[in-house]
C-alpha cells in the first residue's frame, strides 16, 4: 500500500499511514457532532503503522459502552486529526476524512448512531446504518 498523509489545518501536524485501510464510517453521535463542530464525524480506520509529525494535544473521551477513546488534535489551529482507544492501540488508528483533503477518498461504508442523524443528512446508498453503536 503506498502511504497516506493527512495534516492539521495550518500544517504543524501530520500523520502519515503506511498500513492498511480498514474502512470508512461516520458517527453521528452528539459526542462527535461536539468534537467535529459539525453534524457528524467521517473518521477512516487504518492498521497502527504511522509516523506522527509535529506536537498534539490531547483529549480523553469516555463512550457509551465504557470505551475510552484517546483524541489528538493540534494545538495550534484545533484541527482533530486523529484517534486510538485505549487498549487497542497496537490494532487500530482512526483519522478524520478531511484531513486528507482527497475529494476522491473512499465513501463511507458504516454509519452509527443513525437515532441522533440530523434529518436533512442523505447517506450513500448500500452503506451499514446501526441505531447505535454496533459494537
Amino acid at each position: 500500500m503506498a502511504s497516506r498523509i493527512a495534516t492539521c489545518s495550518c500544517g504543524q501536524l501530520s500523520i502519515e499511514l503506511t498500513g492498511e485501510m480498514r474502512g470508512v464510517g461516520v458517527c453521528h453521535c452528539l459526542a462527535c457532532q461536539k468534537r467535529t463542530g459539525s453534524v457528524f464525524a467521517a473518521l477512516a480506520g487504518f492498521e497502527p503503522k504511522y509516523k506522527v509529525t509535529g506536537k498534539a494535544a490531547e483529549y480523553v473521551r469516555t463512550g457509551d459502552q465504557g470505551a475510552r477513546f484517546r483524541f489528538r488534535f493540534c494545538p495550534v489551529c484545533g484541527t482533530n486529526l486523529y484517534n486510538t482507544e485505549e487498549g487497542y492501540e497496537d490494532r487500530f488508528v482512526a483519522v478524520a476524512v478531511g484531513c486528507f483533503a482527497d475529494p476522491s477518498f473512499p465513501p463511507p461504508e458504516d454509519s452509527v448512531y443513525d437515532c441522533r442523524r440530523h434529518s436533512w443528512v442523505q447517506l450513500p446508498q448500500g452503506i451499514a446504518v446501526h441505531r447505535k453503536d454496533p459494537t
